[in-house]
């Protein structure tokens, strides 16, 4: 059965799974669900069609589901969707989609969010991300597996960070950050590939050197986003890894809008 300390308010209209458990002061909406294992510490409001899987460890002081901080916003039942075994520490703000986009916001599996961390309306943190204290995203942005925010990162609205992409500290990013790059500064500038990040997490040799060769074809050799993505078009690769790092670049560059570019 669910622990819920006896200062907590919870609607009887919530579903609180197996082993869910609720500290003192907390309050709970009624169209939040909330997954077997997820311990919810003191203070949070938890409210909005907000949903939450298995398994999550958040922190006292947090706030998700509350309505988006969008002037459009009529009070349409968007959503919340939170995923397994991640964990928000203090003081996080998530808010729910707005009609005008897809309605969810959605935060996948395995996430470390730090402190003070905003997720604005509509946005989509895909798994094993990392956001360091008082990283900020505006909405509708869109984050890949594996990505690293420093603290103090900003993201502008409808901006796209590739997978394995990595920001250092007080960067703000107006542009998309493409898979695998490592951006710093206000706004922010590529400077390197995330090479130690696919290192740790098994990148074959073929893979970081064709990582390299797409950091040369977008940032080294003058070229424009269309010359890059045909340079990287003839590269030869093997490995099922390497394969799947340059199918995984072309497939993000092919969504860039024209407007907005890559981080440079």
């Amino acid at each position: 059965m669910a622990r819920i300390h006896p200062t907590a308010l919870v609607d009887a209209g919530a579903e609180l799974d197996e082993g869910v458990s609720i500290g003192p002061y907390s309050v709970v909406g009624p169209h939040v669900r909330i997954g077997a294992g997820t311990s919810v510490g003191a203070h949070c409001v938890i409210e909005g069609h907000t949903s939450i899987g298995c398994d999550n460890q958040i922190f006292q002081f947090n706030s998700l589901g509350a309505a988006p901080q969008d002037k459009k916003y009529a009070g349409e039942p968007c959503e919340l969707v939170i995923g397994d075994r991640n964990t928000i520490r203090e003081f996080c703000t998530f808010n729910i989609g707005t009609a005008g986009d897809q309605g969810v916001t959605r935060i996948g599996n395995d996430n470390w969010i730090m402190a003070y961390v905003h997720i604005a309306h509509d946005c989509v943190v895909g798994d094993h991300t990392i956001f360091a204290n008082n990283s900020q995203l505006a909405g509708h942005v869109h984050v890949g597996d594996w990505v690293i925010l420093g603290g103090f990162t900003v993201v502008h609205q409808f901006v796209r960070l590739g997978a394995h992409a990595m920001t250092a500290m007080c960067s703000l990013l107006f542009a998309d950050l493409p898979p695998f790059v490592m951006a710093q500064g206000q706004p922010a500038g590529a400077r390197s590939m995330n090479f130690e990040g696919m290192r740790r997490r098994g990148f074959s040799a073929e893979a970081i050197a064709t990582a390299k060769a797409m950091h040369k074809a977008l940032y080294r050799q003058q070229l424009s986003l269309d010359q890059a993505r045909q340079s990287m078009s003839a590269l030869k690769v093997d490995s099922t890894d390497a394969v799947q790092a340059l199918t995984l670049m072309q497939t993000f560059l092919a969504g860039v809008d024209a407007g907005r570019g890559i981080v440079r």
